[in-house]
């Protein structure tokens, strides 16, 4: 089934439903949503009220809309009821100087348009008492005696540089409540307008045509909504507008032939687009994925990590990122999953819980969409999976991803995986301040490419591990420890991800039997470091870099040369060390037998596998394991 009958059900689905005090209200048909910066109250006899400024947060506000005056960019063309000054205003010319001071067309556009409205079998009392109030002429004479409307002083015009939320005075748009004898109604939240909007604008629709996406015979469009990403979106997922060119030319007579879409039918597929990006979308600069179930049940956000700092106790850490399972029921664990095993049983309980809630049949639609230029939005993906294997696809991902992870505010280590925006920002960006922040056209274009890798199982680009593995090659470009710490592991749950693409597994923590060159390179890495590290006192562990750390990125490159390097230059902090330097010297000799002469004295680049040696061996050296091994 395509994208648009899945979003067309939703809306079908959604549209009638009672929403949350704090969710978004799904549009009917045949409106819009614009920033209001003005509010005016009249009564149903059209007297005025009273007249305030409205807030930015809560500028937005649901309007009637026709066809045409959805799609306005130019030229002169009213909205229905609630509109800009220049169109409702009919003393505007009274207080505007200069090209706009004359916005009769305006007005006499939208006051006919009003007027058709009020004399029509579809009317409304509240459509009556704005035409009543708008009709006098006197909408900005009101606005300035309330004291909203600043004039100057001298000319009685629009004062200059005067701005409302931000908008010019002359250009501020207005919406409307009506007092009744017992109740102020604001217009744009009542459904009884709405309804009599629809009716009212189904009467004006032109002759039926097959719609080519439901099959049946409807008033069609060729003037699809915008403001699909935000209210103030321009760029269109669908648009029709090149009659001249070779859009049709030689294959058919018309536009109509080419493709028809009724009315109503893209109507609601653009409204419940844009519920569900304002819903539950990730913006990521220009991209913006959407992710949903066909009957909207709540599902996990592959975007995130799989544990949340919240559940790991205290403060939050300072790489930031959420939990897959934020949104869902809670289904915490106490015990936080220092080991492979207890991690997988935590994953598998909980996506087993989202699995049981979900109903026979659920599909689970990914879409992304991003702006090709700035009338123009491309469905970057799209996929529609069966929801059981999306989420074995998620548990698969967070299984094959998950490595072993230090909190430094917590104090702790825990098997986590990773979120999809850490994965890009370390592996393309650099430490900026106290973080490592990437490039947003570059997270944009690298997170589409991961989208595929967690949603439908596809394996891991190489260029993303090789990235991780330069960056977590150089630890000098990071002033901050936990930087270059998080870098490493990162690049460690990749390097684990890659290998079981390509081979199996790799285990979780130091394996003895392991004879790998890179493998055992990185461990005597991460021996040199801890060596040199210990003799420092505490002044010094907070100041000095390791020669392990200084030559890191030649010794990734140049191992058994710089290795020699490292060795002499280690000496002097072994002998600080006094007796404590034995058990140093034991796993030195130890690594360096598991290699015969001709693979110790090989040269040339070390590959991936280095950094997990190093990362393992440090953590084997720091978990109290090795130490009880010497006693």
């Amino acid at each position: 089934m395509s994208w648009t009958d899945e979003l067309y059900k939703i809306y079908e689905y959604n549209s009638d439903r009672d929403f949350d005090e704090n969710e978004p209200v799904m549009l009917p048909v045949a409106h819009s949503t614009a920033n209001a910066q003005i509010e005016i109250t009249i009564g149903l006899d059209g007297e005025f009220k009273g007249a305030r400024t409205v807030d930015k947060a809560d500028a937005v506000t649901v309007i009637p809309a026709t066809e045409d005056s959805a799609t306005r960019s130019s030229g002169v063309c009213a909205m229905p009821f609630a509109d800009k000054l220049i169109y409702i205003a009919g003393d505007y010319c009274d207080y505007a100087e200069g090209k706009k001071a004359d916005n009769s067309g305006h007005f006499i556009n939208y006051i006919n348009q009003l007027r058709l409205w009020k004399e029509s079998e579809y009317s409304h009392p509240f459509v009556s008492a704005l035409y009543s109030f708008l009709d006098k002429k006197q909408l900005i004479h009101e606005l300035v005696r309330s004291g909203v409307i600043k004039t100057d002083e001298a000319t009685g015009k629009f004062k200059e540089k005067e701005k409302i939320a931000g908008i010019a005075q002359e250009d501020c748009f207005v919406r409307f409540v009506v007092q009744t004898s017992d109740n102020c109604v604001q217009t744009w939240k009542d459904k009884s307008l709405q309804e009599s909007f629809i009716s009212f604008n189904s009467s004006l629709m032109g002759d039926k045509q097959l719609c080519y996406a439901s099959g049946e015979f409807v008033p069609a469009t060729y003037k699809h909504p915008s403001k699909i990403r935000n209210s103030g979106d321009k760029a269109k997922i669908m648009s029709t507008n090149d009659e001249s060119g070779f859009t049709y030319r030689g294959r058919f007579a018309n536009k109509e032939q080419a493709v028809s879409v009724g009315y109503e039918y893209s109507q609601k597929i653009h409204n419940a687009l844009r519920w569900l990006r304002e819903k539950q979308g990730k913006n990521i600069d220009s991209l913006t994925v959407i992710v949903w179930a066909s009957a909207m049940q709540d599902i996990p956000d592959f975007t995130r990590s799989f544990i949340n700092e919240d559940e790991i106790e205290a403060q939050p850490v300072e790489e930031d990122e959420d939990s897959i399972f934020d949104d869902l029921p809670d289904e915490k664990n106490d015990e936080i999953p220092s080991t492979m095993p207890l991690y997988m049983d935590m994953l598998k309980k909980r996506i087993f819980g989202v699995r049981d809630r979900l109903e026979l049949n659920t599909k689970v639609m990914v879409m992304g969409l991003d702006a090709a230029t700035t009338g123009r939005i491309n469905i970057s993906m799209y996929s529609e999976l069966e929801a059981s294997q999306y989420l074995a696809n998620i548990e698969k991902w967070h299984s094959e991803t998950a490595w072993l992870r230090f909190y430094s505010k917590q104090k702790k280590k825990m098997i986590n995986s990773f979120s999809a925006s850490d994965i890009i920002r370390y592996a393309f960006g650099t430490e900026q301040g106290a973080s490592v922040e990437c490039d947003k056209k570059v997270m944009r274009d690298n997170i589409l490419r991961l989208l595929s890798c967690i949603t439908n199982g596809a394996k891991l680009p190489s260029d993303i591990v090789n990235a991780l593995y330069q960056k977590a090659s150089n630890p000098l470009a990071y002033e901050h420890n936990y930087n270059h710490r998080s870098v490493l592991e990162t690049a460690c749950g990749m390097i684990r991800k890659k290998i079981i693409d390509e081979k199996g597994d790799v285990s979780m923590a130091f394996d003895p039997n392991i004879t790998d060159r890179s493998y055992l390179f990185g461990c005597l890495l991460a021996i040199a470091d801890k060596a040199e590290s210990e003799s420092y006192d505490d002044q010094e562990r907070n100041v000095r870099v390791t020669n392990a750390r200084r030559y890191w990125n030649a010794f990734s490159q140049r191992p058994y040369q710089t290795w020699g390097i490292i060795e002499e230059r280690l000496r002097p902090y072994m002998d600080k060390l006094g007796n404590a330097q034995v058990k140093y010297s034991k796993w030195i000799n130890e690594i360096v037998s598991k290699m015969d002469a001709d693979t110790f004295s090989d040269d040339s680049r070390l590959d991936a596998l280095y950094l997990l040696g190093y990362h393992q061996f440090t953590d084997y050296m720091y978990n109290g394991k090795a130490i009880k091994e010497e006693e």
